[in-house]
Formats: C-alpha cells, structure tokens, sequence
C-alpha cells in the first residue's frame, strides 16, 4: 500500500526511544493509530499527539474508519499502530491488504504467553498471525530498526 511505511504492532503505541528509532529509520510525516477505544477518548489523543515527534501528525480512527481512510489511500508516508493484530485483522476484514506487519511491543498480560523472547501474543491474537502469513503478508518480530528480524512463520 502506497505511503505505509510501517504497520507495527506495540501495545505502547507512541514511545520514547523505539519510536524515535524507527522515525530515523522511516521519516514518516503521519502516525496512524487505529484503536476502537482511543479513538473516542479525547485525552489520550491529545498524550498520543505530544508523545509523537515534532513534526509528525498523529490521526486515531477506529478500525472502521481506518479502513476506509486507508482505501482512499494516505497522501503522506505514514506509520501504522495499534496495540495488537486483532486491529488489523478487523482492517483486512473489511478490504485493505497489507504487505507486512511489524510485531514490536506485545508484552505478557492475562490472556497473552511467549510467542518469542519478549514478544507474546494470546490465542486469538496468534490465529490472526497465522492468517495474515496464509494471505502472504510478511510477518516479522523487530523491536526497533537495529535488532535482528525474526521472521513470525519460524517461530509461531
């Protein structure tokens, strides 16, 4: 998809050190998050606006309504978030294809275990991993730019 440079996965969303990481890495003008439940709280925009580089412009939509920005196509280069694959899974569901998706922060919670080292994922988020690699979408773990990539389709 024109103007995605990254559709990350990290359950952090916008932070410190691994967004300014990736921000060298990938001059994006936009951060896109696509999040049901930020998406209608007016003050974690507003963390997530300040949390952002200078510069860079951060939209929240729902997946609804990410989805239908993301068929009419981004005019700038931009970087996809949300906190767990169900997201983009919702996404595709609803017609956008992605070329990769980047598994960064997935910390381990109630429903989540290790699917690799620091990364970890729950059932449901796993079976979604899974049926992005059947679709041909490249799936790797890389926390920030410099670390090894691990490809998702040897380890899960």
């Amino acid at each position: 998809m024109e103007n995605v440079l990254l559709t990350r996965v990290d359950d952090r969303l916008i932070h410190g050190q691994v967004m300014t990481a990736w921000m060298k890495r990938l001059p994006a003008k936009e951060i896109m998050v696509i999040d049901n439940k930020i998406a209608k709280d007016e003050f974690m925009i507003s963390v997530l606006e300040m949390a952002a580089p200078a510069g860079v412009k951060v939209k929240v939509f729902s997946e609804e309504k990410a989805a239908a920005v993301l068929k009419e196509g981004l005019k700038a280069p931009t970087i996809l978030l949300a906190k767990t694959p169900l997201a983009y899974q919702k996404v595709i569901e609803k017609g956008v294809q992605f070329d990769h998706v980047n598994l960064g922060g997935m910390g381990i919670n109630e429903n989540r275990t290790t699917l690799y080292k620091n990364i970890a994922a729950s059932q449901e988020e796993r079976d979604a991993i899974k049926g992005f690699i059947d679709q041909g979408i490249d799936v790797k773990i890389q926390v920030i730019p410099d670390d090894k990539v691990v490809n998702v389709k040897d380890v899960i």
